[in-house]
């Protein structure tokens, strides 16, 4: 009942409320964001694949600017990260506008984190298996190392969320991701900005 009904209702409802609530902060970010981008944008999209691999665009806060060195090529992940960006990042702040997501029935506040299409063809028959449910804001892998673990064992991590999908479990999830908020942990790996590729054996 929870997992093919009452959550998405819930998921609707506190995405709605949110943005009414906190549409004057999301407006202050984005201003900043403005001049920190250097006119690289505000908002970030992306292809991602979602509910039985189908693909949305996720959005999120653009934390970097679109830096190139002499020959063209886009600046490290590293370079390009902006002090403000830094920020919004670390306390996860990029990833409020994905309450757009949520309203639109692409995401859930709690699941498996949506990954790049490319990944696709790289995943095993178990791996796949995270896509049986909506992709998250936050789920079971990031609450247990975020960037900071494996792929292989994030995937496993999230075919146990699917396997295990309750209320209870949801909001366990969610009240540790406030902790690992707060605590900052697992935003990078280390040496990265962000997490390396998957390459369908890491």
């Amino acid at each position: 009942m929870y997992k093919h009904y009452f959550k998405r209702v819930l998921d609707f409802s506190i995405a709605f409320v949110a943005l009414i609530c906190i549409g004057w902060f999301l407006a202050l970010v984005a201003l900043f964001l403005h001049f920190a981008n250097k006119g690289a944008g505000v908002f970030f999209t992306q292809e991602r694949p979602g509910k039985d691999a189908r693909i949305f665009k996720v959005v999120k806060f653009k934390t970097m600017t679109d830096e190139r060195d002499a020959d063209g090529k886009l600046l490290s992940d590293a370079q390009r990260l902006t002090r403000v960006g830094r920020i919004v990042r670390s306390l996860s702040i990029d990833e409020l506008p994905q309450l757009w997501n949520i309203l639109c029935g692409d995401m859930s506040f709690i699941g498996p984190r949506p990954l790049m299409v490319k990944y696709l063809p790289l995943y095993s028959k178990e791996q796949m298996r995270r896509h049986e449910v909506r992709p998250g804001i936050s789920g079971w892998a990031q609450v247990n190392g975020r960037n900071t673990i494996s792929f292989t064992e994030r995937f496993k991590l999230d075919v146990y969320y699917v396997d295990h999908l309750t209320f209870l479990f949801d909001a366990r999830i969610f009240f540790m991701t406030i902790f690992k908020v707060f605590k900052r942990e697992g935003i990078s790996e280390e040496g990265q900005a962000t997490m390396e590729p998957f390459n369908g054996t890491n």
